[in-house]
């Protein structure tokens, strides 16, 4: 699993019970990331609660990660939905045509995601990779304009489902 630090901030782990644990040996700072995995905080809460800057934490999760003594929790880090996805195409088709649907598809992908689970705290560089493809400066900057609204109003959309 390849994780962002931006993602790693509100990614949220927990422990798996294995009835096969074979002889390995675990760092300090691994047990204190470990003994914090709840399945209910994010990385970032457990970074501030340990001390341990989240760079590290995401080395330790991804060693456990191959251990097999953690696993993500689904559902726990908000994912874009089709909404943005299509008014991304949208704006994006305005800048650089029909090519725009195979351009995001590349760049989904070159972030090692999917458009079904695409991390929303990732929207900002998808939109920054793509902005990138669009040759005339107007046009970029527009679709930054416009992508970077979209995103303010789909963070507040997240924030409020967290809330109900």
């Amino acid at each position: 699993m390849n994780i962002s630090l931006n993602e790693a901030y509100v990614m949220v782990f927990k422990r798996v019970m294995r009835d096969n644990l074979g002889e390995f040996s675990l760092t300090s700072q691994m047990l204190k990331v470990i003994m914090e995995l709840d399945g209910k905080k994010n990385l970032g809460t457990i970074a501030q609660k340990t001390g341990i800057k989240i760079g590290i934490i995401k080395e330790i999760i991804s060693k456990l990660l191959k251990l097999e003594l953690v696993e993500p929790v689904e559902g726990a880090v908000p994912i874009l939905q089709d909404d943005f996805f299509d008014y991304l195409n949208a704006q994006l088709s305005l800048a650089v045509g029909p090519i725009a649907e195979i351009l995001i598809d590349d760049a989904v992908s070159d972030l090692d995601h999917t458009l079904s689970h695409f991390p929303s705290c990732r929207a900002a560089e998808l939109v920054d990779l793509l902005a990138r493809q669009i040759q005339r400066e107007e046009k970029m900057t527009r679709f930054k304009q416009n992508m970077i609204k979209k995103i303010k109003e789909t963070d507040i959309s997240n924030n409020t489902k967290k809330l109900s």
